[in-house]
């Protein structure tokens, strides 16, 4: 009797090496910060070959990338970030806009399986934890200066990395609404996956830096402060650096390990067949 759940051929030799799905499944993003010590050229340019592996429509390779490690505009960055996460958080469009995300238990994160764990919050807050983020808790938050202790633990993080990465797209490729867009985005996303695969194994880690992306005049002063040209769009910004021994952890933070089961986004033969789970599959956080 054959099995109903085909096998790779014994035959054929693995594409990969086990070693290299196990570093995948434990890729992570890193909220704390990060050493102070530069960052190799010879791990920037590690990082830079990984993205170039990537794969692209037709080979057209749209990805840019900026290698920022001066100090003073280390600093700027951080300040937008710090003034961006203040701003959002004071007038609630961050809550409002990622809400349906938070979960305030292990019991409901294993429920959902996706989201992230708010598990680390001010003394002050921790009796109001399901409440902090409803227009009341904001209310509160406001009143505990909240808002601004979140813009500092921002700017902070990035002030102190030791390395900022922004990513951008050639506008003859990139062109939103036509598929060479989608193709574009394919592409720096995949590129961007291998930096962030690739990070581990040099004792690094990552983060991206979003809030100046979500307010349109900050991030128009990134694309000043970047020089960028009028043929590039500027798509993302990350710091990097290597990991200390001791993470600690920002004011308000989370955890976010679990994913999905394979029945809850993986379907067989069309949409209407849910993917059913192997014994061998593991579904718990990684």
């Amino acid at each position: 009797m054959t099995s109903p759940h085909p096998t790779r051929p014994a035959a054929l030799p693995p594409l990969v090496t086990p070693s290299i799905i196990a570093d995948m499944l434990r890729r992570r993003t890193t909220n704390g910060p990060f050493r102070p010590d530069p960052v190799s050229r010879e791990d920037q340019h590690t990082l830079m070959r990984v993205a170039q592996a990537a794969p692209s429509h037709f080979n057209s390779q749209p990805w840019r990338f900026v290698l920022i490690e001066k100090r003073e505009t280390i600093g700027r960055v951080a300040e937008l970030a710090g003034q961006s996460m203040t701003e959002l958080i004071d007038a609630g469009l961050f809550f409002e806009r990622y809400r349906r995300y938070f979960r305030f238990s292990q019991t409901e994160m294993e429920a959902k399986r996706d989201g992230i764990h708010i598990d680390h919050l001010p003394g002050p807050l921790k009796p109001f934890t399901r409440q902090v983020f409803s227009d009341a808790g904001l209310k509160v938050m406001r009143q505990l200066g909240v808002p601004k202790k979140l813009g500092e633990d921002n700017r902070q993080l990035v002030a102190g990395s030791p390395l900022l990465l922004a990513a951008l797209l050639d506008k003859t490729e990139y062109r939103p609404g036509e598929l060479s867009g989608f193709y574009s985005v394919f592409g720096l996303g995949a590129a961007i996956e291998n930096i962030w695969n690739a990070v581990g194994a040099l004792g690094m880690g990552i983060q991206f830096i979003t809030t100046p992306a979500e307010i349109p005049r900050r991030w128009q002063e990134v694309h000043e402060l970047l020089a960028v040209p009028d043929d590039l769009e500027l798509m993302a910004l990350f710091r990097l650096g290597y990991l200390p021994a001791d993470q600690s952890r920002p004011t308000i933070d989370w955890s976010s390990r679990h994913r999905k089961r394979l029945e809850q986004f993986v379907y067989r033969e069309n949409c209407a067949v849910p993917e059913e789970a192997m014994p061998e599959d593991d579904d718990s956080p990684l």
